[in-house]
């Protein structure tokens, strides 16, 4: 049996809101604080009014967490924004130490916690990947024989020899992914900074670790694409308000995410236009989940009817649209896209104004489970993309037990990833029925 990789036992890390961030430090700035930071710390000793201050606003980012982790488990780390993810990652890489309680790791750690950790950005990437390694306790050799690899995942061979600082926020994400998973760390600690790379990135880093767990390492992955969760991992952690909430397989785990108002839920707005998904033609401004009254719900009984809705604004007149939704399933499964038919605007150029696009779906043609929507809009001739919002919106399907829906009287598991309520039709007769018994008579003639 495999043995314990991650423990926290009553694990809490309480902040002071106070000071001020910093950016980051030269190579010269990090060996002057060197020689400065005796006199700093009595300084800080000595400003007693100033540390009263931070006292008065103290938050506990994380509090009570208590849970093991196996070697070789994939496990996934939910929660809204502020929950504690982020924190929990930075105790159990040792970037900052915890309050109260203790985080004890077992193994040699790959983190990548959000983008700039661990790099230097006077340092060349070719520096940075020698830098790491010998971070993570690699010889030289073990460098050489993975830098190549490296490079090739990452597409930086043109930049290698150029300093990181001077790289794109895509190119830095790539390089630092590549050193994480590359340089065989036993655990590998993923924070939500693959929301920074393309969809053909986010795929190539979901397969690594996939990789990297198979090869009986141990994967912590922080992230708001449950999609990618219950496809990765088949165990998640659910925080709240830096506890834990919840603690099991995965699609569980999800659920009670979605359904406890912690999650992205039947309703999405976008009330600040400048912060709103937008192209240079048509900006997003809501998506909604509505039953056949008109309410928003997240839970949906799988027998009734139920509309998604889409309202956008469209500020360059001339243009056909053509508004779109996915629905995708927890393990990651498409079960069906749908596009605008409406006939009034089909092929037909919008002028300018809102717009409340709605798609009227009928009831029991849907799977039990959590489904999440994503929303798009592009336009045609030219196809250009407007915007595209993954999981915009996320609702539960609730199968009935009264005996009227595509399960009848069935109360076990149900497969499949659409569950249509079809006519069945049976004949009867009593002509030419024989029992087995009656039919083995026949055949020796008695």
């Amino acid at each position: 049996m495999s043995g314990i990789a991650v423990r926290a036992e009553k694990l809490g890390k309480k902040y002071h809101i106070c000071g001020k961030a910093a950016g980051y430090r030269t190579l010269r700035e990090t060996v002057a604080e060197t020689f400065t930071a005796p006199f700093r710390r009595a300084g800080s000793f000595l400003s007693g009014e100033r540390h009263k201050a931070c006292r008065s606003k103290e938050i506990w980012a994380l509090r009570d967490v208590s849970f093991e982790i196996r070697e070789g488990e994939i496990v996934g780390i939910i929660g809204r924004n502020g929950a504690g993810k982020s924190t929990l990652l930075k105790v159990l890489s040792r970037i900052t130490a915890p309050t109260v309680g203790y985080g004890e790791i077992r193994g040699r750690i790959g983190s990548l916690l959000e983008v700039g950790t661990g790099f230097h950005p006077e340092l060349t990437g070719r520096e940075n990947i020698y830098l790491n390694g010998a971070i993570l306790g690699m010889r030289r050799v073990e460098i050489n024989r993975k830098f190549d690899e490296i490079v090739a995942f990452a597409e930086v061979d043109t930049f290698i020899d150029t300093p990181v600082k001077y790289y794109s926020s895509g190119m830095y994400l790539r390089l630092a992914f590549a050193v994480a998973a590359h340089l065989e760390p036993e655990i590998l600690l993923v924070d939500e900074v693959l929301a920074v790379g393309d969809a053909r990135f986010q795929k190539r880093c979901l397969n690594k670790m996939h990789e990297v767990g198979k090869q009986g390492r141990t994967v912590l992955f922080v992230s708001h694409n449950m999609p990618a969760i219950t496809r990765l991992c088949e165990r998640t952690i659910l925080l709240d308000e830096g506890g834990v909430l919840a603690d099991g397989p995965s699609a569980r785990v999800v659920s009670t995410y979605l359904n406890t108002g912690h999650g992205t839920m039947a309703e999405r707005e976008w009330s600040d236009p400048s912060k709103a998904p937008s192209g240079d033609v048509a900006r997003l401004r809501a998506v909604r989940i509505r039953a056949e009254d008109g309410q928003i719900i997240d839970a949906l009984d799988i027998r009734r009817p139920f509309g998604v809705e889409m309202e956008y604004e469209v500020f360059r007149a001339g243009f056909v649209l053509l508004p779109n939704f996915h629905f995708i399933n927890e393990d990651g499964v498409e079960v069906f896209a749908l596009i605008d038919l409406d006939p009034d605007w089909r092929r037909r150029p919008r002028p300018a104004g809102r717009y409340v696009s709605t798609v009227h779906l009928p009831g029991n043609i849907l799977a039990e489970g959590t489904l999440f929507v994503r929303a798009n809009v592009c336009t045609l001739d030219p196809q250009i993309i407007q915007f595209d919002v993954p999981e915009a919106v996320a609702f539960q399907v609730i199968d009935s037990l009264d005996g009227d829906s595509a399960r009848g009287d069935f109360a076990g598991t149900f497969p499949g990833v659409v569950r249509p309520l079809a006519k069945w039709t049976t004949e009867f007769s009593t002509n030419g029925c024989k029992s087995p018994g009656e039919r083995e008579d026949a055949k020796h003639g008695f």
